[in-house]
């Protein structure tokens, strides 16, 4: 397999931006930048494996591209918080369902 430098790349500033937005959403805050990537990479291969089991297409193009890892990254960090057995509302989870206020 050759990963061109122009697509990896592509692939690192999917996941990057992907991982920083489900961090956004899931926590709060960002995880950082290789908190980040790790996670957002991770996030495109679970929708990359689950969304074509479900039938969901988004589209084609970069920013269906993050959406579709950042919503795979989402649900991985979920059920990370959900296997460590700690709600958002009820436990801290080690600090990482802080609220923004």
């Amino acid at each position: 397999m050759n990963i061109s430098g122009e697509g990896l790349f592509v692939i690192l500033a999917v996941g990057i931006a992907a991982g920083w937005l489900a961090g956004q959403i899931v926590m709060g805050t960002g995880l950082g930048l290789v908190g980040d990537l790790v996670v957002g990479i991770a996030g495109a291969f679970i929708a990359s494996w689950a969304f074509p089991q479900l039938g969901i297409h988004l589209g084609s193009g970069i920013v269906a591209q993050i959406i579709d890892a950042a919503v795979g990254a989402v649900l991985l960090l979920v059920i990370i918080g959900l296997v460590r057995g700690r709600s958002r509302w009820g436990g801290s989870w080690g600090g990482v369902w802080r609220k923004r206020w």
